[in-house]
């Protein structure tokens, strides 16, 4: 993705900074655009700086340094309410003393709008998420998916170019948040307006994202799309924040193109993985390979890695069995054996093999650091 300013972005963030302190930088030179009709996510830890990053855009902080632009336009002078844009919160603040119609209709009176249009959109903005038949009632009256329903539709009401979305589902249980990620997502597709969500929630920001930028420490460790994070994470904090991750450390011995050969610490036993982000012989590294791509008891010669491996817990998953073994001194690795016919029959205590493919493997950082987006 291109960082140039003549491309066709609805935000620009521009070597942006943020202290609460003078001292301490909770946003460190942050530089990221986002696309008109993207649906671009802010992810990481609690402090990571992606909340911040969403109060700055909004107008509710300032930023300490550097600029942001909204289609072009510095905005940093410009107060929320000037934006234009929409904003969607974990806590609904919906007004409780208005009806549902009455609580949609409020953006589009303050911006001076005739009451025959009110109603239009209104009952459009209803329909669009489904609630039609709520128009009358008060927000205590609706259920925690419902408020949140008609807390997007607020945000959406007055159409704006610009919907930003903080933590919005965090209050609702399971089922329900993952129900309403369809309907958001779905929402956005039809409407194509530019969304930026902040989650700590990996699996929701891997279910409605073009793209997501995965913040530790105040940096952007990452900008992606879910495929490329979850493929392709490029240092040992990506790897392990998004999706299940096995670690085994090590040292590299040997680089051979794309491959580099890796003596693992607990009992010397060489790994060929692909070079990420190790730089030389002697270097210390991570190798980051996901359950999914572990094999139990391979055919012989199907993998450039077999390792023995001692079979500590299985779990039933009904798809697949979570199966935890002990390798090279690791007794949290875990293998994710499909429940399929002719699946391995595996016992606890019994000793297998696994086997996997080099490129499967990653080689990352030692230590999960920061790294400079391109």
């Amino acid at each position: 993705m291109s960082n140039d300013a003549s491309g066709d972005y609805i935000v620009r963030f521009e070597n942006v900074q943020k202290s609460y302190d003078g001292e301490t930088l909770v946003v460190k030179n942050l530089n990221l655009n986002v696309d008109t009709g993207e649906f671009l996510t802010m992810l990481g830890p609690s402090g990571s700086g992606k909340t911040t990053c969403l109060m700055m855009l909004a107008g509710f902080e300032p930023a300490t340094n550097g600029e942001i632009y909204l289609k072009n336009t510095p905005i940093n002078r410009v107060p929320p309410h000037k934006r234009g844009i929409g904003m969607v919160f974990q806590n609904y603040a919906l007004f409780p003393h208005m009806t549902v119609a009455e609580n949609l209709a409020f953006p589009l009176e303050v911006r001076g709008m005739g009451k025959a249009d009110i109603e239009a959109k209104v009952t459009r903005a209803l329909e669009m998420v489904r609630l039609p038949q709520m128009a009358g009632r008060r927000p205590g009256q609706l259920s925690g998916g419902q408020q949140q329903r008609v807390a997007v539709a607020r945000a959406l009401v007055f159409e704006p170019d610009l919907v930003l979305m903080d933590e919005p589902l965090g209050a609702l249980d399971k089922n329900l948040r993952e129900e309403m990620q369809y309907e958001i997502k779905h929402i956005h597709e039809q409407l194509g307006v530019s969304v930026v969500y902040v989650t700590h929630d990996q699996s929701e920001a891997l279910t409605m994202s073009n793209r997501i930028a995965v913040f530790d420490d105040g940096i952007i460790q990452q900008l992606d799309t879910p495929d490329g994070l979850y493929e392709k994470p490029k240092n040992a904090f990506v790897a392990g924040f998004i999706g299940e991750n096995n670690r085994l450390f090590g040292t590299v011995k040997a680089i051979n193109g794309d491959i580099c050969d890796v003596e693992l610490d607990n009992d010397g036993g060489m790994v060929k993985a692909l070079r990420v982000n190790v730089e030389q012989v002697g270097d210390r590294t991570t190798l980051s390979l996901r359950p999914e791509r572990v094999t139990i008891n391979p055919g012989e010669g199907a993998y450039e890695n077999t390792r023995k491996a001692r079979v500590e817990e299985l779990i039933y998953l009904g798809d697949h069995i979570r199966t935890r073994v002990t390798v090279a001194g690791n007794d949290s690795f875990v293998v994710k054996v499909p429940n399929a016919h002719g699946h391995a029959v595996l016992e606890v205590g019994k000793e297998t093999t696994l086997g996997w493919a080099a490129e499967d493997c990653r080689a990352l950082d030692p230590s999960g650091g920061p790294e400079t987006v391109g």
